[in-house]
């Protein structure tokens, strides 16, 4: 359950990196390179297989996305498909003998902030940077205190909520890999590894869209 340290880099008393970290850099390589692969070699016209795969896949995750934060909110549906990406295989990873880096509560916590930056940057862009700050009054001066623990609330939410759920999968997990047979092991680990490590991503991307929304839809009345 331990977050523990893989390596040192030999600079001043040390840098320790986590096992988080490694898992992480190998979730993002997978990405990267599925992303130089679905992406080499794109046509206009007689498209291969992979293409139109490529592409299937992405349109329909924008329309989920875009679905999430309306219109107002599509300039970040990148974001937030790499992060259900980012999300996604670190949940699932799991089933190829890796700890989800997702369990560590720094990562969560660092997924939550920059998601909530964002939903805050966003809604200075669709109100500009008065409109945010008479936001924290609407509707009556006296809700700010209130207001202002959302900002807080918020990331808060998302990330234990992901932390949670990720290591309470990965605890239950190791204990039925410990006291039961390969079998059972395997059927409760498309639910815990797969099906749940997937909606948790969806999760996380859906409550962070409905933010976005909430922040840009001044811009779209």
């Amino acid at each position: 359950m331990l977050d523990n340290t893989v390596f040192t880099i030999p600079i001043g008393k040390g840098i320790g990196i986590s096992e988080s970290t490694v898992v992480s850099w190998i979730v993002m390589a997978v990405i990267i390179l599925l992303c130089i692969i679905l992406g080499s070699n794109l046509k206009v016209r007689n498209i291969s297989r992979r293409q139109a795969a490529a592409e299937f896949i992405v349109t329909k995750l924008e329309t989920m996305i875009v679905g999430f934060t309306g219109e107002g909110g599509r300039p970040y549906a990148l974001y937030l498909f790499t992060v259900l990406l980012y999300i996604g295989l670190s949940n699932i990873i799991g089933i190829f003998g890796f700890k989800p880096p997702t369990k560590s509560l720094v990562v969560t916590a660092s997924l939550a902030v920059m998601s909530i930056i964002l939903v805050q940057v966003a809604s200075i862009r669709a109100r500009t940077a008065k409109g945010w700050l008479h936001s924290f009054i609407e509707p009556v001066p006296v809700v700010l205190p209130f207001n202002i623990l959302d900002l807080i609330t918020r990331p808060l939410s998302l990330c234990m909520r992901l932390f949670g759920n990720v290591l309470g999968a990965f605890v239950i997990m190791e204990l039925l890999n410990t006291v039961t047979k390969v079998f059972v092991p395997a059927v409760f680990s498309l639910y815990f590894d797969l099906f749940d490590g997937l909606l948790q991503a969806y999760v996380f991307v859906c409550l962070t869209g409905r933010y976005i929304s909430e922040a840009t839809e001044i811009a779209e009345k």
